[in-house]
């Protein structure tokens, strides 16, 4: 039997059942899951191991790599900067990036980027991986970049394009990287244990993961889905794991510990207080999350719902059942997500991944378990 440690209050008895079910059908190594209600912690549970060796626990501490789910951190900022009145979702990319209007792109809005409407899921043509650790150079084939698809007729998921091209609109609007005012302005303030661009500091912290012996499925294989997936320098590669955890990816290299996540999704569900303090206002959390676009994903194999840079719960329902729940999904099985009829907010991290892209089967049933629990 799997020691499953943290808090669960009895109400939630099902939810910490159905978290050892998931150990005990060796489907993970270590994993948290964290709800926070109103505001309010109301579980959180840690277990298994932080090493595939089985000799550090996965504990309070931990530190998990949650890949796309730092998407919804990138979205949250972006909204910060629309709610400053500093950017407006349906202003062009353009305006605050002048070469991003090469190639046709000069109508390309904010909020298309953000929905994945842009067309610049991936690069078709070869390249050396390492370029993704050059932030200009990444950003310099965005802007020169021609469409895979018309602008604003069709989402394809961005997987890794995605955190560049927020973050550079970010950057030249307000100054600073996201992992820097994510540190200043969020993380630091409110005790909040997240990180886009990890220091050395903070290394011996990192889970170890343990990787799916195969690829996900992705259902079709257009040039969308290639670019973005499946050539060999479709994702950052040839430097250390190191400089991979130094280096700010805003789509994919965030770094957190569960219940700060969750508290951070907490404040989305609870008209944007945290800790008492107001991070975004109630209509801006209403605007970022409200349908840009829906229907058939050019990347994934999915009918997409999205808002500006949150997926949307309506579509697939991977976070119970609320429609108007927001959040976002990371490769191997992490999530978040903010439920704002429900003022629930919660999150999923682990270091054993699946190959399920989104609505993973183990998070579901703890979600599921939460719902019916309330």
């Amino acid at each position: 039997m799997v020691e499953i440690a943290g808090t669960a209050p009895p109400r939630f008895a099902a939810v910490k059942d159905a978290f050892a079910a998931n150990f005990e059908a060796g489907l993970e190594l270590g994993a948290r899951f964290t709800l926070v209600e109103a505001g309010e912690v109301v579980l959180d549970i840690w277990a298994g191991h932080a090493d595939r060796a089985g000799t550090r626990p996965f504990g309070p501490r931990t530190l998990v790599p949650i890949f796309s789910t730092t998407k919804a951190i990138a979205a949250l900022l972006v909204a910060r900067l629309v709610d400053q009145g500093k950017l407006a979702y349906d202003q062009t990319v353009a305006s605050v990036w002048p070469a991003f209007a090469q190639a046709g792109k000069g109508q390309v809005t904010v909020e298309q980027v953000l929905s994945h409407q842009a067309g610049l899921s991936g690069f078709p043509e070869p390249m050396d991986p390492a370029e993704w650790f050059d932030w200009d150079a990444i950003c310099a084939r965005l802007a020169a970049m021609a469409p895979l698809w018309p602008p604003g007729t069709a989402s394809g998921y961005h997987p890794i394009t995605f955190g560049y091209l927020a973050g550079e609109i970010f950057r030249l609007v307000e100054g600073r990287t996201m992992g820097t005012a994510l540190a200043e302005d969020l993380a630091r303030p409110f005790g909040l244990d997240l990180w886009i661009g990890l220091p050395d500091a903070e290394f011996d912290r990192v889970c170890e993961l343990q990787r799916p012996s195969a690829l996900p499925n992705f259902g079709h294989h257009n040039p969308a889905t290639k670019a973005a997936f499946l050539t060999p320098w479709s994702q950052p590669g040839g430097r250390s794991q190191a400089e991979w955890r130094r280096m700010e990816i805003p789509s994919a290299n965030g770094h957190v510990a569960g219940d700060s996540l969750a508290r951070l999704m907490g404040a989305l569900a609870n008209d944007g207080w945290l800790d008492g303090e107001d991070i975004l206002s109630p209509s801006l959390i209403a605007e970022a999350a409200r349908e840009r676009t829906r229907g058939q994903d050019l990347v994934l194999p999915f009918e997409m719902s999205w808002g500006a840079g949150f997926m949307r719960n309506e579509a697939t329902h991977p976070w119970g059942p609320g429609d108007r729940t927001f959040g976002h999904s990371g490769w191997g099985g992490s999530c978040a997500f903010a439920d704002p009829e429900r003022r629930l907010g919660g999150a999923y991290v682990m270091n054993k991944q699946s190959t399920q892209l989104l609505g993973d089967d183990r998070p579901r049933r703890l979600i599921e378990a939460a719902y019916a629990s309330l």
